[in-house]
């Protein structure tokens, strides 16, 4: 098979990408358009661009997180309180009429059509060679659409259940029916299973993996499937997980291993995507980097972090998202078993990613939180350290807390003891770096690809695969697998080997630390049984498990009558 630079298919990418809420139809035939080389690759990468959009467009992104015991947007002192928006999400108390119950579907279903038309452009090739194009390679194209197109589905099926199945566009002008969740784990996973034979690995690819569907890449979105069957169609898919990530571990799909540094997989280049991810959306410097702007990472960090790091390609953050307080305004513990994600990092007090977050030169850096005082020098060459956002200009200690702290120094007892999601000041929550924010005069700022799909995750899957068949020592091993890279050698916090630490609540926990952040948090505890039945900080439970999935937003009713309103809403 011919090899093309997947670089070449991000700057056409961004050029076809300036309206990603265009209707996917075409009044332009194939036969039209299809002449060259370049146009087949034009149109087979037109939903690439989407899907890594849809990773934080249209709200996508927090309706994974806010709603979970993980990440927050609360009221900041009249900031984002957003008419309550946030706080709906927080309580689960969502309507239709929501702005994410509609972005959601339509950022899914818009990729799912690109990837059908370019899929039915595709196959409306008769002769590839006149354009240049092999046999091989247009079977890989067809199946690499396959695969985006189900990966769509997978996100939809996780979001809604009953949901629209989109087969082909071309003669349609408007949505089919809803099907039934087995109907469409049946779909996806017989699409997935189809496209593998003709999926190149990452070994094929050499350096033009990234970006790249591989067959590795489908064998995980069948995991994923597979995993979260009990919840998603009630017919328990564990032992099918097990065997599907035993083999990709095995190398049956392409040659992965796990990275030696925990921040490998979320600090690496186009031309060098490492070892261990399996599907990533390339990024670069001036042209799409979807995970580092505002709505996901860059607005994870409080107002004036920027000048800490030193980077002002985006001028001040805006803190929509931070971790979930541990602890109460006297800096109690709270007691409840879900939530309190750094206090749950902080069980294992060797961990490296629980340094303060750091640049040291050279696009390295250290550590994966932002906390505490955050020291630089401004613009008068003077030393100061990172302030609010507000008139009032205060310090901030940023803490594992959620109040009205304003001036008030670490240690020192607030009269004011409240603390909710409508009470919460600039220092209010640790914050998130999860992907480096090098400084403004470092070349590899804001250049990493965005991990969709890592081999931790299988490692994970599998894991969990073996904890619930009763194997806790296996489990253990392939968790330590991966902990390894995140203490010290010999260090006490990696688990026994008979995985007599491991609990459900362990699990879960563990599922939280690795992921923190990576938009799946949402899944995981409805997986695991207490997304809508547990308590977290300023969070009770549901009063029923219809808040597992959400309803259908009241345009996509408006727009397709012939849909039906989800349970409960």
């Amino acid at each position: 098979m011919r090899q093309y630079s997947f670089l070449f298919l991000v700057v056409l990418m961004a050029a076809s990408c300036t309206k990603l809420n265009e209707v996917p139809y075409s009044t332009i035939t194939a036969n039209q358009f299809l002449t060259s080389r370049q146009a087949v690759i034009q149109d087979f990468i037109r939903s690439f661009e989407h899907g890594y959009w849809s990773i934080q467009g249209n709200d996508v992104f927090a309706a994974e997180e806010d709603p979970t015991d993980e990440l927050m947007t609360p009221n900041r002192q009249g900031d984002w309180q957003n008419g309550g928006y946030f706080q709906r999400m927080h309580y689960h108390t969502w309507v239709p009429t929501d702005g994410f119950c509609d972005g959601a579907w339509t950022a899914f279903y818009q990729g799912a059509s690109l990837a059908t038309n370019s899929l039915q452009d595709m196959e409306s090739i008769s002769d590839p060679e006149k354009l240049d194009v092999s046999p091989a390679e247009l079977a890989d194209f067809k199946a690499e659409l396959r695969t985006m197109r189900a990966w769509f589905h997978i996100r939809a099926l996780d979001f809604y259940r009953n949901i629209v199945l989109v087969k082909e566009v071309k003669d349609s002008t408007q949505s089919g029916p809803q099907v039934s969740p087995q109907e469409a784990f049946d779909w996806i996973e017989s699409e997935l299973k189809a496209a593998l034979p003709d999926l190149p690995t990452n070994t094929s690819l050499g350096a033009n993996a990234s970006g790249r569907w591989t067959q590795a890449g489908a064998a995980a979105l069948l995991a994923r499937l597979y995993l979260n069957s009990k919840v998603w169609t009630g017919v328990d898919r564990y032992a099918s997980c097990d065997s599907i990530c035993t083999d990709i571990i095995a190398g049956k799909y392409g040659s992965y291993s796990l990275a030696t540094r925990w921040d490998a997989p979320f600090d690496y280049t186009n031309s060098a995507p490492g070892t261990e991810v399996i599907f990533g959306f390339p990024s670069t410097l001036n042209l799409t980097h979807w995970q580092y702007g505002s709505n996901m990472y860059f607005w994870c960090m409080t107002y004036r972090a920027p000048s800490y790091l030193g980077f002002s390609d985006f001028g001040n953050a805006n803190p929509e998202f931070a971790l979930q307080p541990g602890r109460d305004v006297d800096s109690v513990e709270y007691p409840y078993a879900l939530g309190k994600p750094f206090i749950k990092f902080r069980h294992y007090p060797d961990d490296y990613r629980l340094q303060v977050y750091k640049n040291l030169g050279n696009s390295k850096r250290q550590g994966m939180f932002l906390y505490g005082y955050l020291p630089y020098i401004n613009a008068n060459g003077v030393q100061d350290t990172v302030r609010d956002g507000k008139a009032t200009n205060y310090v901030l200690f940023i803490r594992d807390q959620v109040g009205w702290f304003l001036n008030t120094p670490p240690g020192t007892p607030l009269a004011d003891k409240e603390s909710d999601m409508n009470h919460a000041d600039y220092a209010s929550g640790v914050n998130l770096v999860k992907y480096p924010y090098y400084p403004t005069d470092d070349p590899n700022r804001i250049t990493s690809s965005y991990a969709e799909i890592r081999l931790t995750e299988i490692y994970y899957d599998l894991a969990e695969c073996k904890y619930r068949a009763g194997d806790k020592a296996g489990a253990a091993a392939l968790l330590n697998a991966v902990r390894a890279r995140n203490y010290p050698a010999g260090s006490p916090s990696l688990y026994t080997a008979d995985g007599s630490q491991l609990t459900d609540q362990e699990m879960l926990d563990e599922w939280g630390r690795e992921f923190l952040g990576e938009g799946r948090r949402r899944t995981d505890m409805i997986r695991w049984g207490v997304f809508s039945t547990g308590t977290w900080w300023d969070k009770q439970p549901d009063g029923d498990d219809h808040t597992n999935i959400f309803p259908l937003g009241v345009n996509t009713l408006n727009l397709s009558p012939q849909l039906k309103q989800n349970p409960g809403y």
